[in-house]
Parts: C-alpha cells; sequence; structure tokens
C-alpha cells in the first residue's frame, strides 16, 4: 500500500533538450537536497529516483502540504536546458492496492474468513482462527446462520463486510501499514458496537491480521519481531511446545470430559531437542495406548491427540506417564491440562460425564470436590499447568484454587484476552496466567494490551498468540504431529 495512501505526482525532467549526463546528473543532486530540505521541515517525505532515462520527484497530494510545494523543485531547473511535464497522477503508491476477502475452510473442514492485502510489497494473507469451545464472553464471530447451508456456519457475511465496508473504508485513510494500533482502531470505529456484532470479530481480525504481515514486511523484520515490538517486549524467548496428546471433551467423540491432555518438555535445552522429545513421546503414547486397549483406540481427536474411549480422567495421565517413562524422558517432561470446565458446568456443579444424556447428577462435582481431584492430579503426576479449571464465570473457585496450588493456573474462557476481564481476574487472584488469542478480542493490538495490564502478575512473554508465565519458560501451545507446524496459541 505503502498504505501511505498519499496521492503523488511524478515530475519528468526530460532529456530531450539536453544529452549531456552531467547536467542531469548536476539536476539530480539539487532536487535531491531540495527534497531532503523540505522531508526534514515537515512530517511527509520527499523523495527523487532515477526511473529509466528520467529523474522521478514524488511529492505528497496537494491537499496533504502546501500548495506551492512542487514550484520549489522547477527553481533548480530555471535557466537550464532542462524542461519538468507533470504527466500523470496516481491516487494510491501502489497501483495494486487491494483488499479481499472470501470463505474458506478451517482445519475442522468449517468455514472461516480469509483476507488478501496486497501492497507494494506484495500479497499478504491471513485466516482467522476459530475454536471448537469458546467462552461466552468472546467478540461475536459472525456466522450466517443459514442452516441449508454448512449447518449455519458459512462466514459469507463477514467476508462482505470486509469487501464492501472495511476495505473500502479503509483505504480512503491516510494508514502505514506499520499504523497497526491505529488501523485496528479505525476499524472498531467503524463497527461501533460492544461485541464486534456489526462487522463480526473474525471479519475485522482477517484484516489486521494482513496489515500486521505488511507491517513486518514494510519494517523488514520477522512477525514475530513486529509483534513483539507493538507489545513492548524487548526479551524474546522461544517457547516451550506443549503438544496436545491426548483429546477429550469436545475436541473427541469419547467419554473424557476434560479437554486436552498435553506434555510440556521443560528439561529440552534447545526446541529442536523439545520437538525430539515431543514426537517421541508421542509415538510411545500411540503404542501404550494400542496394548491396552487395541488399534481402534488410538485414533485421534479433532485437533489430532489421541482419543481413546475412557471416561477416567486420572487413567489419561497415566497413560502419558507410562510414555513419558518408555521414552526416557522421566523428570524431563511435565504434563499440562486444558479441562474446559465451562462444557460440563451445570446447575453449579460439574458433570463429569456430560456427553452422556442421562448422567447420574448424584454424580456431579461441587467446586470443592472438583479442586480436591485437581490437587490428587497434581500429587500423583508431574502437572505443572492447568487451564480452566472451573466455569468462566465461577470466580470464587477459580481464587481458591490459585490461592491453594503453586501450578500455573490458566485463564482462556476466563479471560477472553479482554482487557476488562483480565483486570477482574488480577484483582481477585482467580488465576496466574492466560491464555492470550486474538480471535477472542477481535484485533491484533488489544491483544498485546493485556501485557502491561499484567506485569505485575509475571505475565511475561508472548508471541502474537498468547501470553505465559513464570515460573514455567514461555510455552506454544501446539497441535500434535498431524499439525505439528500449525501452532495456534501459548499457554
Amino acid at each position: 500500500m505503502d498504505l501511505d495512501i498519499m496521492s503523488e505526482e511524478a515530475i519528468l525532467v526530460s532529456k530531450k533538450v539536453q544529452a549531456i549526463q552531467d547536467i542531469r546528473t548536476s539536476a539530480k543532486e539539487a532536487l535531491q537536497k531540495q527534497a531532503d530540505k523540505m522531508s526534514a521541515q515537515s512530517s511527509v517525505n520527499y523523495s527523487v529516483a532515477n526511473v529509466g532515462d528520467n529523474i522521478v520527484v514524488k511529492i505528497p497530494d496537494v491537499d496533504r502540504t502546501k500548495a506551492d510545494d512542487r514550484n520549489q523543485f522547477t527553481h533548480f531547473v530555471a535557466g537550464s536546458p532542462i524542461r519538468i511535464n507533470i504527466t500523470k497522477k496516481i491516487q494510491n503508491s501502489s497501483k495494486n492496492l487491494s483488499v479481499f476477502a472470501r470463505q474458506i475452510f478451517d482445519s475442522r473442514g468449517n468455514p472461516t474468513v480469509e483476507v488478501d492485502l496486497i501492497t507494494d510489497l506484495g500479497l499478504f494473507r491471513a485466516a482467522v482462527p476459530s475454536g471448537a469451545s469458546t467462552g461466552v464472553h468472546e467478540a461475536l464471530e459472525l456466522r450466517d446462520e443459514d442452516g441449508a447451508n454448512y449447518h449455519g456456519k458459512g462466514v459469507l457475511k463477514a467476508v462482505g463486510h470486509v469487501n464492501q465496508s472495511i476495505g473500502p473504508a479503509l483505504l480512503k485513510q491516510p494508514f502505514e501499514v506499520t499504523q497497526q494500533r491505529e488501523i485496528d482502531e479505525f476499524m472498531l470505529q467503524l463497527d461501533g458496537t460492544e461485541n464486534k456484532s456489526k462487522f463480526g470479530a473474525n471479519a475485522i481480525l482477517g484484516v489486521s491480521l494482513a496489515v500486521a504481515k505488511a507491517g513486518a514486511a514494510k519494517r523488514g523484520i520477522p512477525l514475530y519481531k513486529h509483534l513483539a515490538d507493538l507489545a513492548g517486549n524487548k526479551e524474546i524467548i522461544l517457547p516451550v511446545p506443549a503438544f496436545n496428546v491426548i483429546n477429550g471433551g469436545s475436541h473427541a467423540g469419547n467419554k473424557l470430559a476434560m479437554q486436552e491432555f498435553m506434555i510440556l518438555p521443560t528439561g529440552a535445552h534447545t526446541f529442536s531437542e523439545a520437538m525430539k522429545m515431543g514426537s517421541e513421546v508421542y509415538h510411545h503414547l500411540k503404542s501404550v495406548i494400542k496394548k491396552k486397549f487395541g488399534l481402534d483406540a488410538t485414533a485421534v481427536g479433532d485437533e489430532g491427540g489421541f482419543a481413546p474411549n475412557i471416561q477416567n480422567n486420572k487413567e489419561a495421565l497415566q497413560l502419558i506417564s507410562d510414555a513419558i517413562a518408555q521414552a526416557g524422558y522421566t523428570g524431563r517432561i511435565d504434563i499440562g491440562m486444558d479441562v474446559a470446565a465451562s462444557e460440563f458446568y451445570k446447575n453449579g456443579k460439574y458433570d463429569l460425564d456430560f456427553k452422556n444424556a442421562e448422567s447420574d447428577k448424584s454424580q456431579w462435582l461441587p467446586a470443592d470436590k472438583l479442586q480436591e481431584m485437581y490437587q490428587d492430579f497434581i500429587d500423583s503426576y508431574p502437572i505443572v499447568s492447568i487451564e480452566d479449571p472451573f466455569d468462566q464465570d465461577h470466580w470464587d473457585a477459580w481464587s481458591a484454587m490459585t490461592a491453594a496450588t503453586n501450578i500455573q493456573i490458566v485463564g482462556d474462557d476466563l479471560t477472553v484476552t479482554n482487557p476488562r476481564r483480565i483486570q477482574t481476574a488480577v484483582q481477585n487472584k482467580a488465576c496466574n496466567c492466560l491464555l492470550l488469542k486474538v480471535n477472542q478480542i477481535e484485533v491484533s493490538t488489544i491483544a498485546f494490551n493485556p501485557i502491561a495490564l499484567l506485569c505485575n502478575t509475571r505475565v511475561v512473554h508472548m508471541d502474537g498468540a498468547a501470553l505465559a508465565p513464570i515460573p514455567l519458560l514461555p510455552q506454544l501451545k501446539a497441535l500434535p504431529f498431524r499439525k505439528v507446524f500449525s501452532f495456534h496459541k501459548l499457554s
């Protein structure tokens, strides 16, 4: 775009009246000197360059600077055999400037939004992520709600908002692609609703992510560095990958209530070693499950972890512990869980048999009994992280759990990357870590705000998708090896 979105007039200095090269060189030097002087005196950039056989002076649009600016350049060729011709006016600094959205399909086969942003540096493409289990406090993901198509999950409305409203409005503004915060704020104001119900968070986020990629290219730095700079993070540490190796909850068709069981190679010395350890344990786990339950038990859930048809959550932890031991990594690999307890919270209690429509209500657990179960897990296995252990609005249960343990208690559905809910979590001491997911809050830079907010709660690093705390190293929550490169959040 250069997203200058400044008009530019090319003043072509003809060679026809003078063939002597040193006169052209002298003219360019004079023009460059004046351009540098004017650039230093204003906030706009004047530039001089050789284009073919011509010298081109790029001047900002007359509406954005003094009307006589161009005359200050003609002064340098007066009295010389060089003639200045104003030949054309270009509306944008990139002839190919465009924003275009389309409907694509995610890894679960559901429609989602993809946005192409074309600038003078090329094509920048972003696809919007979408979770299987989502918190009720997340920004609105706009779906078509047309039951005759894609079970109502189409995103053509959101796509239309990008192509017909957001994109055209954005391209009229004098933004640089490096102005991420200003662009995000403009889109939020354009929507004007609290939960982004006008355009949909998925429409706004697609554009925001594409702009972030273009901004990184404009600055000539990797995307992670660009995002870290936007977040004010000066210290970048390669994260520990957290492999989701057993799936339950909404991620699998088995009886497990708790959603994710992960391994974290905290004893690895390099990222490559951590990947090696994760790979080896994953395949050992397959063998452990196959030996105990048969080949059909090694089928995977929708995030690639194994989904044996077991109901006892502690049994899942034992399977992982056995696999770690067989791989020879006992003491070097820890275990994490994403319980996603909001999925089975009913009438103030927790139903660990929620996939059974006839579950026994007498077996539903109050929060204190569920906390006792977690403590038993912690005492029995090397668990260092539990995400969403209680319902997203069960604040007192969260605070009690965080006060009673010294492990990582992670807010996801609780905090939904929303600064106001994060502030409440801080005040209530409800968790000591959070996930940062841009799809929960609609734009890149609002997702970065919690970093400053939580600087006193020892949440220290981010990578565009999530935060992680001390005492653990930052973590990158990853799908298993079915999609080993589809890292989607830190935890």
